[in-house]
C-alpha cells in the first residue's frame, strides 16, 4: 500500500492529556483524515488499551514495558532499553512501509531496520539529555535525581543513532536548530494539537490559573514556587489544576485562601478553566521543545504569563508576557490584572497560532517526507 505507514509510540497516546501524547494522538488524527492508513505499535505504560485507537488506524498493536530496575544497570537509557520487544521487531519487519519512531524512547531496533533501506524517520519531542537534566535538577529525592543524571548522560551517548536515519522532524526551532547542526537531515514539524481555530473570551477573568501534570517534578517544583514566593502576599484568586497532585503542593497551600487545587480535571473543566482566568501563569525550570500546556493556554485562554524558558525559541514569544523573579510576577500580575483582554489581542494570536501551528499544512508537510522517494 502506497499510503500506509507505521508509527511507534512511547506509551498509548489515548486519552491525549498530557504532553508527549497529544502531539502523537493529534498527528495520527491528522494523518488518518489525508487518508495515510497507520500501523500502530504502542508500549503500555501506565495506561490501558482503548478502541478508540481502532477508529483512526489501521491495526494497533500493544507491547509490555518492563520496568525492572534490572534496565538501568544496562548501558543503553532506561527508556529505550525498556522499550525493547521481539513482537514489534518482527511486525515492523513484515513489510517495508515508512515508520516514524516517537521519539528517542522508541528507537531500539533502528541498526537492524536500516538495512533494507527503510525510510526512518524520528519524531523528537524533545533533546531528551537536557530534559532529563533538567527533571535531576528540579528533583528532591535524592535516588530519582541520581537516576535522571545517569539517564541524561546515556540519552546525550544514545543520541548519535539519530545519524542512521533519514529525517528527524523536530517539535521546535530551537530543537530544529541543534538537530540540524549535529545530525543534519532535520525538518521543523510544530506540534500537532486539538485546537481548531483560536476561542478567547474578551474582557476579564476573575483568577490566575496554573494547568499541568502535578505529579511532574518541574511542574511541582514551579507551583511550590509560584505558592510560596509569589501568592504569598498576593491578594489575588490563584487556581492549580492538573494530574495527579504531589502531596507537596497540597500541604504547601493549606494555609492560602486565595488558592484552590482542582485534581484530575477532565477536558471540559479544564477548557472551562481555560477560558474563565483572566491570566494563566506558567513556568518551567528548564526548557524543552514546546510545551502542549502553553498552546491550550494561548488558544483558549487570556493574557499569558511565563518565564523564559516556558517560551524561548519557539516563536510564540510575541503572545507573552514575561517575569524572571517572584517580585516581576507579582508586579506583572498586578498589572495585567487591570487589562482588558480586547479584540486586537484575539486577531493577533489567531494571525501567529494559525499560521504557525496549521495542523493541515503540517501534516501535509510530514506526510510529503514520509513518502519522499
Amino acid at each position: 500500500m502506497e499510503n500506509r505507514i507505521h508509527i511507534v509510540s512511547f506509551n498509548i497516546p489515548y486519552p491525549p492529556d498530557y504532553g508527549g501524547v497529544i502531539d502523537v494522538y493529534y498527528k495520527i488524527k491528522a494523518l488518518y483524515e489525508k487518508n495515510v492508513e497507520i500501523i500502530l505499535h504502542c508500549f503500555e505504560y501506565g495506561r490501558e488499551q482503548t478502541d478508540e485507537l481502532n477508529k483512526l488506524c489501521y491495526k494497533v498493536h500493544y507491547y509490555n514495558r518492563p520496568k525492572s530496575f534490572f534496565y538501568a544497570l544496562k548501558s543503553l537509557p532506561f527508556i529505550v532499553a525498556t522499550r525493547n520487544s521481539k513482537d514489534l521487531k518482527n511486525n515492523l519487519l513484515e513489510d517495508n512501509y515508512p515508520i516514524i519512531f516517537e521519539g528517542l524512547h522508541s528507537t531500539y531496533f533502528i541498526p537492524e531496520l536500516i538495512l533494507n533501506n527503510r525510510n526512518i524517520i524520528v519524531r523528537t519531542h524533545n533533546i531528551e539529555h537536557n530534559y532529563y537534566r533538567g527533571l535531576a535538577k528540579a528533583e528532591t529525592n535524592i535516588l530519582k535525581k541520581i537516576f535522571y543524571n545517569i539517564e541524561s548522560k546515556k540519552l546525550k551517548s544514545y543520541e548519535s543513532i539519530l545519524r542512521l536515519v533519514k529525517h528527524i522532524a523536530a517539535i521546535s526551532p530551537k530543537d530544529k536548530e541543534y538537530f540540524s547542526y549535529k545530525y543534519g537531515h532535520t525538518v521543523l514539524i510544530p506540534a500537532f494539537h486539538s485546537h481548531d481555530d483560536v476561542e478567547i473570551k474578551s474582557g476579564k477573568g476573575e483568577y490566575v490559573l496554573f494547568q499541568g501534570d502535578l505529579s511532574v517534578s518541574d511542574n511541582v517544583k514551579s507551583v511550590l514556587f509560584l505558592i510560596n514566593e509569589v501568592f504569598n502576599s498576593l491578594n489575588v484568586p490563584f487556581i492549580i489544576a492538573g494530574k495527579n497532585p504531589n502531596k507537596r503542593i497540597f500541604s504547601a497551600i493549606n494555609s492560602n485562601q486565595n488558592i484552590k487545587l482542582i485534581a484530575n480535571p477532565d477536558e471540559f473543566q479544564m477548557n472551562e478553566l481555560l477560558a474563565n482566568a483572566h491570566v494563566n501563569i506558567l513556568t518551567t525550570f528548564h526548557s524543552s521543545g514546546v510545551k502542549l500546556k502553553l498552546l491550550s493556554a494561548l488558544y483558549r485562554g487570556r493574557h499569558c504569563l511565563v518565564n523564559n524558558l516556558m517560551a524561548e525559541n519557539t516563536g510564540l514569544e510575541g503572545l507573552c508576557h514575561f517575569a524572571s523573579d517572584a517580585s516581576e510576577f507579582k508586579s506583572q500580575l498586578k498589572n495585567l490584572f487591570n487589562i482588558s483582554f480586547d479584540i486586537d489581542e484575539i486577531d493577533h494570536r489567531k494571525g501567529i497560532l494559525n499560521n504557525l501551528f496549521n495542523i493541515n499544512r503540517n501534516a501535509e508537510k510530514l506526510i510529503e517526507i514520509i513518502f519522499q522517494k
